[in-house]
């Protein structure tokens, strides 16, 4: 687990380790090589973003993001580190609290970027990726929806339209432009929309909004 000022990381390659540590906003307090010593070290540090690898021994990182997540649910933002195509288990880590996920060959100008704005509150979100990875296990098989649609009533028709934009993978700057609002304006239906769903954060948003059919898999 790797740790950074704004923000902190969990195990990573030697070269990831080597961009936060070389960056003066920065700071690493640790490393781990399995999902239950990240857990310890997590509760330990605190840190503001743990970078989690889905691949360790012992106990994987879906497990490790659990176990955070319980023991501080209102700590770490968690970013899950994946080659996508072969990890499976990226959209469970994201229903178990992860804030996003980037891939293990990110460049360093955007890993930065990435645990910055992660800091700052924000999620990551690939939005094609992140319909490919949430296509992939949502009604699977035929197995039914863990929301409904009756949870959209609490919104406005307003809100309901920026969660379906969030969902689409909008920024507030594209949100608002597509609906001819100020940005600040977005983001306070943005905050309204995750307050009033219970969600922490855009991914959550995203994964709602498949789980309760406002966007369908293949649309």
């Amino acid at each position: 687990m790797v740790g950074a000022g704004p923000a902190r990381e969990h195990r990573c390659s030697k070269a990831a380790i080597s961009t936060l540590e070389n960056d003066e906003d920065m700071i690493v307090v640790g490393e781990a090589d399995d999902g239950a010593a990240a857990t310890d070290l997590a509760v330990r540090t605190a840190p503001d973003v743990i970078l989690m690898d889905i691949r360790m021994p012992e106990v994987d990182g879906l497990e490790a993001t659990r176990r955070i997540r319980a023991a501080l649910p209102d700590g770490p933002r968690i970013l899950v580190l994946t080659t996508f195509d072969l990890d499976e288990y990226v959209y469970a880590a994201l229903r178990a609290g992860a804030g996003g996920f980037l891939l293990k060959d990110t460049l360093a100008a955007d890993l930065l970027s990435g645990i910055r704005a992660v800091a700052r509150g924000d999620a990551i979100v690939a939005p094609s990726v992140t319909r490919r990875l949430i296509e992939r296990h949502i009604g699977a098989a035929g197995d039914p929806l863990p929301r409904t649609e009756a949870e959209l009533r609490v919104l406005t028709e307003r809100e309901r339209e920026v969660l379906e934009l969030i969902a689409w993978g909008l920024s507030n700057a594209e949100i608002a432009g597509r609906l001819f609002l100020t940005e600040g304006t977005v983001k306070g239906h943005v905050s309204r929309v995750l307050a009033k769903l219970g969600l922490r954060d855009r991914v959550q948003a995203v994964i709602f909004s498949y789980e309760c059919g406002l966007v369908r898999a293949g649309a």
